[in-house]
């Protein structure tokens, strides 16, 4: 998985996506999804480095499997909020 931090006075923003996916995009009904590697594309991370990071932001962006599933295995995220676009998962995480 690619995992990128963005530091701002409001709280940190974390994208996570799979690898694989970098550089693509996909649309259905009127959703659009646009995996640019300016946004995405930050360090290679293990699944540990993924959840410490999650864990310090208050907003975050998850696309793929990979990524879905480790948000979902450690509680970041509920299935309810996993929408599918031609096939991607993708899930936004807002700590309030």
């Amino acid at each position: 998985m690619y995992l990128k931090e963005y530091n701002f006075e409001s709280g940190l923003l974390v994208a996570v996506c799979d690898k694989d996916l970098v550089g693509k995009s996909f649309e259905e009904g009127g959703l659009s999804l646009k995996i640019t590697a300016r946004f995405y594309k930050g360090e290679d991370a293990t699944e540990g480095a993924v959840i410490a990071s999650l864990q310090r932001a208050t907003v975050a962006n998850l696309v793929g499997k990979q990524a879905i599933k480790c948000a979902l295995d450690n509680d970041f995220i509920e299935e309810a909020s996993v929408i599918f676009i031609d096939g991607v998962p993708h899930a936004q995480m807002l700590k309030i």
